[in-house]
């Protein structure tokens, strides 16, 4: 392929990468407008991290899933056969491929939109959102789609895919584990011995993206419990970290294609919790969650959302 041909296609998926992203904000304002409520300002600092890892970063194959999510077939059991993950959703278990760890439960609703923007997901299977005996659940579980992890517990699917990792490494296999979490589960100790562990085993073939989008529950994590600086923390753990900006994809692409050297990666994403919706800020500094105040309130990001449509139409 000539140079001017790789420009060309990197081009491309540069435009098409930043679609799904903004379609993504989109989706997740339109899903907040008629449910009254939505993890919105999670949307709107990982859209790009979420559009590049799977157009991207992610090695994976095709959907096992259903387009539209079957329902919640119930817990683990020698008597539930039935019982499934939502692993389906990001491709099979092959030695070659990546297996891909979303941790921050709360982050649901911007991986299913993901899921639905990159044709993996329909979106029919969003009117299932936080239903009785949905498995589309608002806090994410196994069995969600995208989801294969028990980890409604921040920090704990971290944990799990260092366990993962190991295990393929004793099984020689050369795919990679792609983690996915959030600044705020940096507040447990368990992500630190999670650190110490994979920089112990050498695990280099485990890549961890952080939304840094520096929000929490209650407020601006500075103020909560600040983490920073989070470079050196992990760089004294044994981590190979690199600092970028959450809204580049070329910043977010580039770390996932260097030479292993002996050490985990870590991504520090930093990010903007209100990147394409300047009206969020007037919520600042409690971002966490976008429930509407009144009918006024609500008609007022009615009003954004379309002129977002508008302005995706042009």
């Amino acid at each position: 392929m000539s140079l001017d041909a790789k420009t060309d296609t990197h081009s491309t998926w540069q435009k098409e990468t930043q679609k799904i992203a903004d379609n993504i904000r989109l989706r997740v304002l339109e899903h907040t407008l008629n449910n009254n409520g939505g993890y919105m300002s999670q949307a709107c600092s990982s859209a790009e991290l979420f559009a590049a890892l799977y157009t991207k970063i992610l090695n994976i194959g095709p959907s096992e899933a259903p387009m539209v999510p079957p329902p919640f077939l119930g817990v683990p059991a020698n008597d539930n056969p039935h019982y499934q993950t939502g692993r389906g959703y990001n491709g099979p278990i092959q030695p070659d491929l990546d297996r891909f760890i979303f941790s921050p439960a709360h982050y649901a609703l911007v991986l299913y939109t993901a899921l639905i923007e990159v044709g993996r997901m329909s979106p029919e299977g969003l009117k299932q959102f936080n239903q009785d005996g949905s498995s589309v659940e608002m806090i994410g579980a196994e069995h969600s789609p995208g989801c294969e992890l028990t980890n409604g517990s921040l920090a704990q699917a971290v944990s799990q895919a260092v366990g993962i990792a190991l295990a393929r490494r004793f099984k020689g296999d050369t795919g990679r584990v792609v983690v996915m979490m959030s600044d705020g589960e940096f507040h447990e100790g368990q992500v630190w011995e999670a650190v110490e562990s994979m920089s112990f085993y050498k695990l280099d073939s485990m890549i961890v993206y952080v939304d840094v989008n520096g929000q929490c529950c209650d407020g601006k994590m500075c103020d909560v419990m600040d983490v920073e600086p989070l470079q050196s923390r992990l760089e004294a753990f044994g981590a190979r970290v690199f600092s970028v900006d959450a809204h580049d994809l070329d910043a977010l692409l580039a770390p996932s294609q260097v030479e292993p050297d002996g050490r985990p990666i870590f991504v520090l994403c930093y990010s903007n919790p209100t990147k394409g919706l300047d009206l969020l800020e007037t919520r600042a500094p409690k971002l966490h969650y976008l429930r509407f105040t009144s009918e006024e309130e609500r008609e007022t990001y009615r009003l954004e959302y379309q002129k977002m449509l508008k302005e995706r139409a042009n």
